[in-house]
């Protein structure tokens, strides 16, 4: 967010002077329809010596309120279709693909009931069950599984219309990258919009 603050003295030799101004702007979140307060203060001192040297020095501070703390919904939508999936496929004596299918179905289907997507102020992490629970080093890449929305190269939620996967880059993890991808068992409309607002635009438009 920049803002333009202009103001306008008149210098008077051998004189010091302090201006003193300020602004508060509400802004509401796309998600959740909060009002967070932004508020800034700058402030500038001017001072004039003998030979007209001006000595201009300025200093901008800023307190920004935290944002609240997001988790999106349960979604158990993709669960549902792979292990319906799967008994159609056993019904139809087709065993073979009905097992990684069934046994994928019902892995997501655990893993929905316990993971969680938390946004805070400042970085996005995966935390387990109601509680909010550590969930430890990430079993891929090593590191906590907490990553900072600074470090976000880029990311993207396939398929806007059907959300199943997102993934994201971010150099965190390593300097030169780190891809992530994981499934969608959350709510896509919610998450598509907490990313958009913590993490920037996505080149996919949001889920229908």
């Amino acid at each position: 967010m920049a803002s333009a603050l202009l103001s306008t003295s008149r210098f008077l030799p051998s004189v010091n002077k302090e201006v003193g101004g300020g602004y508060l702007r509400n802004c509401k979140s796309s998600f959740h329809g909060k009002v967070i307060h932004d508020q800034s203060f700058f402030r500038t001192e001017i001072s004039s010596s003998v030979g007209g040297r001006i000595v201009v020095a300025s200093v901008l501070g800023r307190k920004v309120k935290k944002r609240e703390t997001v988790v999106p919904d349960p979604d158990y939508r993709i669960p549902i279709v792979l292990i319906g999936a799967a008994g159609g496929l056993a019904y139809t004596n087709n065993l073979l693909p009905a097992a990684p299918v069934g046994l994928l179905g019902l892995l997501l289907l655990f893993q929905t009931t316990r993971v969680r997507f938390v946004f805070d102020d400042e970085a996005l992490e995966v935390k387990v069950g109601d509680e909010f629970n550590e969930s430890g080093e990430n079993v891929f890449v090593g590191g906590k599984n907490c990553w900072k929305y600074s470090t976000f190269v880029n990311w993207e939620l396939w398929w806007p219309n059907f959300p199943i996967l997102v993934y994201f880059k971010e150099t965190q993890t390593k300097p030169e990258g780190q891809v992530h991808f994981f499934p969608v068992i959350f709510n896509g409309k919610q998450l598509y919009d907490v990313m958009v607002e913590r993490a920037g635009p996505s080149k996919t438009s949001g889920p229908k």
